[in-house]
């Protein structure tokens, strides 16, 4: 920018000083011309009178150089074409040849200098305000391009605050039940969940930061309703504590998907349909007509956030603790075995999720 007024001042400068010189040459001519008509045709002409210029100051040489007429006080060089001074010039005329004894003309300007103060003036307030737009402009872009920074950072620090905090609950479930040197059975039963959801934890962690592209010609038919009863074992202590009822219809159907992605598909809706659900509340789980319809009569989710549920570290409530990585763990499994997922919810009331194989 610097350099385009740099550049742009010299270029508007030489404009003003050739338009100002030409204005100049065009007066002098025209005095010249009068003075030698009228030498020709042996009539008196009266110089103050006939040619004194408006905005400029005027002064005849003869040939000795000495000032006949005019108002230019100080001396003049009449050698040269053009004297600069330091806020005007003057332009020094020769084309008289001698008539009426007139061998010089000189012409002072003093408004270039002027015009070039408003010039520099203006340049360096239009510099300022472009600079400024480009400097708003220019922090507005980088908030921009730095918002998505800013979110994922802010993502991964909830995300490392919530890791510990969920490791924390089972962890610390653990050590506090095993301090007596026997275990009864409610004990027992207390360790197996706090183990069973440091485990789930584990897979899911492991899952996100080290999966591996899977190879399809690999992978073999499994049923899915067997799979499911298998899986629901273990969600029955986690479902009797906040004596929720599981409802199954089930009918017999095999796809073709690797157990553990689809484990860990069922594991996280199910999980979600325990953890979010109401005490006392219920699940229904329903495999028909290639579908897995898996519905709670819990909190529901808000329409303005369905579409973001599925992104990686997002949480549409804080009413339970988690990472926020479960159902993108479900929608990257899905999208790798063309399985189309739609959800439905209705706030405070029930939430559905139907996978379509």
């Amino acid at each position: 920018m610097t350099l385009i007024a740099f550049l742009y001042f010299e270029n508007q400068q030489k404009l003003y000083f050739d338009l100002t010189k030409s204005r100049m040459q065009n007066i002098a001519s025209k005095i010249a011309s009068k003075i030698i008509v009228a030498h020709m045709n042996g009539t008196k002409i009266d110089i103050s009178g006939d040619f004194e210029p408006k905005d400029y100051k005027l002064a005849f040489y003869d040939n000795s150089g000495k000032k006949v007429y005019g108002n230019i006080d100080e001396k003049i060089d009449l050698k040269k074409d053009i004297i600069e001074e330091k806020n005007s010039f003057v332009l020094v005329d020769k084309s008289t040849f001698g008539h009426l004894g007139i061998y010089a003309i000189a012409i002072k300007e003093h408004f270039y200098s002027k015009q070039i103060k408003e010039l520099e003036i203006n340049i360096i307030v239009l510099f300022f305000l472009i600079y400024s737009i480009i400097a708003l402009i220019g922090f507005y872009l980088a908030k921009l391009f730095i918002k998505p920074i800013k979110e994922e950072r802010d993502k991964l620090n909830n995300f490392i605050k919530d890791t510990t905090h969920e490791l924390n609950t089972p962890i610390s479930a653990i050590l506090m039940s095993t301090e007596g040197k026997e275990l009864n059975t409610k004990q027992i039963e207390r360790v197996r969940l706090s183990a069973k959801r440091v485990s789930e934890i584990y897979k899911d962690l492991t899952y996100v930061f080290l999966q591996k592209d899977f190879e399809k010609e690999d992978l073999k038919e499994i049923s899915l309703g067997e799979v499911i009863k298998e899986q629901l074992l273990y969600f029955e202590p986690l479902a009797n504590k906040k004596k929720i009822k599981i409802n199954l219809d089930i009918q017999e159907y095999s796809y073709k998907i690797l157990k553990e992605d689809f484990i860990r598909v069922f594991n996280n809706l199910v999980s979600n349909a325990i953890k979010y659900n109401k005490i006392n509340g219920t699940i229904f789980i329903t495999l028909k007509n290639n579908k897995l319809i898996i519905k709670d009569t819990g909190i529901g989710i808000k329409q303005t956030k369905i579409n973001d549920i599925f992104k990686r570290y997002y949480r549409a409530t804080s009413y339970q603790g988690g990472f926020g990585i479960g159902l993108s763990i479900v929608s990257e499994i899905s999208k790798k075995y063309n399985i189309k997922i739609d959800i439905n919810s209705i706030y405070d009331e029930s939430t559905t999720i139907t996978l379509n194989f």
